[in-house]
């Protein structure tokens, strides 16, 4: 992807990164997860189940599976999954394409990035060690917020952690509820397709992949966002 300019481009204060499905194809994980979950308890659990959870928070996952038949308490079902999950990160990471390479062009340029995903705590911080160069100079779990996306408070955390305005932020994302959350909380919502269908109205951009997309091309995607809400 190549965005030509001819003037210098007002860059974003921050860029929030979510995490699971954006830059790291985790959400065949989770699936497996809550399949063996749900087997363990002689219950049935499909891939298009897992689907329908993609950019939920764990909550709303374990509440569904709590419905299906695993008896266990929420918290229980979160920490089955969330182990699940690392144990198969521990054999192979998914980066998804192009998105080390964007967030190392980003830190180069001095732009300061938070990871605002609705997985908890110890799985965000194990898949931000495993990033080139740790660029994320602050962390939201789900574990960290009352709401979780859909709901605007994730981004706005992220963007008050960094210490710029919501307003000046990208965000990037690969789920409806996540450009749901990331557009209300007022920042340039950029959508990237992967599991889920995204329509053109979630976001003030969908892109196909991260491949080839390059720092100044996010910038100059914000200079248009900034520019069409002048």
């Amino acid at each position: 992807m190549s965005l030509e300019r001819n003037t210098p481009l007002p860059l974003p204060s921050g860029v929030l990164w979510d995490m699971d499905g954006t830059i790291v194809d985790t959400e065949p994980y989770w699936i497996v997860a809550e399949i063996e979950l749900c087997e363990s308890f002689g219950q049935t659990w499909t891939h298009a189940d897992g689907l329908s959870l993609v950019g939920n928070g764990l909550a709303v996952s374990a509440a569904k599976l709590f419905e299906r038949g695993v008896d266990l308490p929420l918290s229980e079902i979160i920490e089955r999954l969330t182990t699940r999950v690392v144990e198969q990160l521990e054999i192979a990471v998914p980066w998804r394409p192009g998105a080390l390479e964007l967030l190392t062009e980003l830190a180069a340029a001095g732009i300061p990035q938070a990871l605002v995903t609705m997985s908890f705590e110890r799985m965000a911080n194990r898949i931000a060690e495993l990033v080139p160069g740790q660029p994320f100079s602050h962390i939201v779990a789900g574990d960290h917020v009352k709401n979780s996306k859909p709901h605007p408070e994730p981004y706005i955390l992220g963007a008050t952690l960094l210490g710029v305005d919501v307003t000046e932020c990208v965000a990037i994302e690969d789920s409806p509820a996540g450009l749901g959350s990331a557009r209300t909380a007022g920042t340039v919502a950029i959508g990237v397709h992967h599991m889920v269908d995204l329509t053109s109205d979630m976001g003030f951009v969908i892109l196909p992949s991260l491949a080839g997309v390059t720092a100044e091309d996010i910038f100059s995607l914000y200079s248009q966002a900034q520019e069409a809400r002048a």
